[in-house]
């Protein structure tokens, strides 16, 4: 009888660590900062505070939109106008304090900070080569992969994109504690600059270049460039690979709602905060374009949906620059409205209209209704 409980415990030892982390903790959730290192990311002295809206929360949601935000899991539905909060709801025990893990919100993240060592000069030209930073990432390549290939996801990595596989390498990347060798050891599979393919590694990859360029780690230039300039109302925390390891540059960054709306309003003044330009407005603004020179994911049309590690939605009449991590969470700038709409939560639909799951369709129709009453 005890050959079947010996045999499981043999088998799980003989895991990788990623694989056995995986087993224990399962399927990530937005409140997995008590599972894994971190640096902060430190908040100025003073910060600068969203007015609040003389018609704050007087929106009432009817009883359909209320039980859908239930439904999925939502933990914080903020909608923002002209600098002050019209709308905000925090459900399932959460609170304006509280931190969630933005996921690929953080590839935005990311990209501003490709930006802002592009504007220094440390990042030469968004065409050198990775290798010129980075001079292990050769593997004897058609074509060296670029700067630019990776903030368009055009890098041709050898990335499968699941959580939800046991052994796939973004389960790898995440609950790993060796995401260096990991990302730098891959080799590129399809030809760089052609095509879109949604690839977590390669936003590590640039993370890593912008380390190697900047010569900080990414904490740190996250925290000068963007976090205190934009006044942060409280510290945020970038996980770790392990202790004084490397962040998880692909996902996982931790703040509050209404401190992830700050990254839509750089969004929406094209890099610039209260007269600081914190970011070019040339960088910004073409972050927030489509690649249209790459083909789509599906490879037939042109790319209209994503520029630099920044998704582009188009919703009706709108085109809105947005953030995006699983599970739901978004960071959406609608300057037609100089507005901000920021959902946090649990769950995201699993239904698809081309890239867009239909749950942000539900959440800006929502928001719409607010920024009407």
């Amino acid at each position: 009888m005890l050959a079947v409980p010996i045999a499981l415990i043999v088998g799980y030892l003989s895991l990788p660590y990623y694989a056995r982390q995986a087993l224990v903790h399962w399927f990530p959730t937005i409140d997995d900062k008590a599972l894994f290192e971190s640096h902060v990311v430190h908040a100025p002295d003073s910060c600068w505070d969203w007015n609040i809206s003389l018609r704050y929360n007087s929106y009432r949601l009817d009883a359909a939109d209320s039980a859908y935000l239930d439904k999925m899991g939502t933990v914080s539905f903020l909608v923002i106008r002209n600098d002050s909060i019209l709308f905000e709801s925090y459900r399932g025990g959460w609170n304006d304090t509280l931190t969630s893990n933005l996921y690929s919100c953080t590839k935005s993240i990311v990209s501003m900070l490709t930006g802002a060592a592009l504007d220094e000069g440390k990042i030469k030209s968004l065409d050198d080569p990775v290798s010129l930073y980075i001079p292990r990432y050769t593997q004897g390549k058609q074509k060296e992969v670029t700067i630019r290939d990776l903030l368009t996801m055009s890098g041709g990595m050898d990335w499968d994109e699941s959580y939800a596989s046991l052994f796939s390498v973004t389960t790898h990347g995440y609950y790993g504690n060796d995401l260096y060798e990991l990302v730098t050891g891959l080799p590129v599979t399809e030809t760089p600059g052609i095509q879109y393919t949604y690839r977590s590694g390669e936003t590590q990859l640039l993370a890593f270049v912008i380390e190697a360029a900047t010569g900080e780690t990414l904490s740190d230039y996250a925290e000068k460039k963007l976090w205190r300039p934009m006044l942060a109302g409280q510290d945020a925390f970038w996980l770790l690979d392990k202790k004084g390891g490397d962040e998880k540059a692909f996902c996982c960054f931790h703040t509050t709602a209404r401190d992830a709306a700050r990254f839509a309003r750089l969004m929406l003044h094209k890099g610039n905060w209260n007269g600081r330009q914190l970011v070019s407005q040339a960088y910004m603004t073409e972050a927030m374009t489509p690649a249209s020179y790459l083909k789509d994911q599906w490879g037939k049309d042109s790319l209209d949906y994503y520029g630099f590690q920044i998704w582009i939605m188009h919703y009706h009449d709108q085109t809105n620059p947005y953030m995006r991590g699983m599970l739901g969470q978004y960071i959406i700038a609608i300057p037609s409205r100089n507005a901000i709409v920021v959902r946090l939560g649990k769950k995201r639909s699993d239904e698809y209209v081309r890239e867009m799951t239909t749950d942000i369709y539900r959440y800006m129709d929502i928001a719409m209704k607010i920024l009407s009453d």
